[in-house]
C-alpha cells in the first residue's frame, strides 16, 4: 500500500471552505431569499441543503485526522446518500422560477439534476464496493 502525499488532502480543505462559504451565503448574507429565481418553495429544501453542506464539512474535517479507507468509504457513503436525498427533494419541489427568455434554464436545471442523481447513484455503488474492499489490502 502506497502512502498518499499530503497534497492529496488539500481538496478536503477546499471543500470545507466552499461549503462554509455556501452555508454563510445561503443563510446569512445575502441569504437565499435574495436570489430572484428561487421561489418560496425553497424553504422546503433549504434544510436538506444545509444538512448536506454541514455533513460535507464535518466529514472532510474528519478526513484530516483519519486515514483508514473503510472509514473514508463510510464518510463518502453518508455524504452521497444525503446528497441523493437532497437532489431528489429538489427535483420534487423544484423551487426555481425562470421566466421569459430565461425559461430554458428550467430544462437545464432538470437535466443537471438527472445527471447528478444518476452520478450519485453510481458513486454510492462505488463507495459500497470501497467499503467492502476496505477490509482487505488493495490488490487482493
Amino acid at each position: 500500500m502506497s502512502r498518499r502525499p499530503n497534497a492529496v488532502r488539500h481538496p478536503n480543505l477546499a471543500t470545507i471552505i466552499i461549503n462554509a462559504v455556501l452555508l454563510y451565503l445561503i443563510n446569512a448574507h445575502p441569504g437565499w431569499q435574495s436570489v430572484s429565481f428561487l421561489t418560496p418553495a425553497t424553504e422546503q429544501v433549504i434544510g436538506l441543503v444545509n444538512l448536506a453542506l454541514a455533513v460535507g464539512i464535518a466529514v472532510n474535517v474528519l478526513y484530516f485526522a483519519v486515514k483508514p479507507r473503510r472509514l473514508r468509504a463510510i464518510g463518502d457513503l453518508i455524504m452521497l446518500i444525503i446528497g441523493l436525498i437532497t437532489a431528489l427533494r429538489i427535483w420534487q419541489v423544484f423551487p426555481f422560477a425562470f421566466h421569459g427568455s430565461a425559461a430554458y434554464w428550467s430544462t437545464i436545471i432538470r437535466a443537471l439534476l438527472v445527471i447528478g442523481i444518476a452520478g450519485t447513484c453510481l458513486a454510492i455503488l462505488a463507495s459500497l464496493v470501497a467499503l467492502v474492499r476496505g477490509a482487505r489490502p488493495a490488490g487482493q
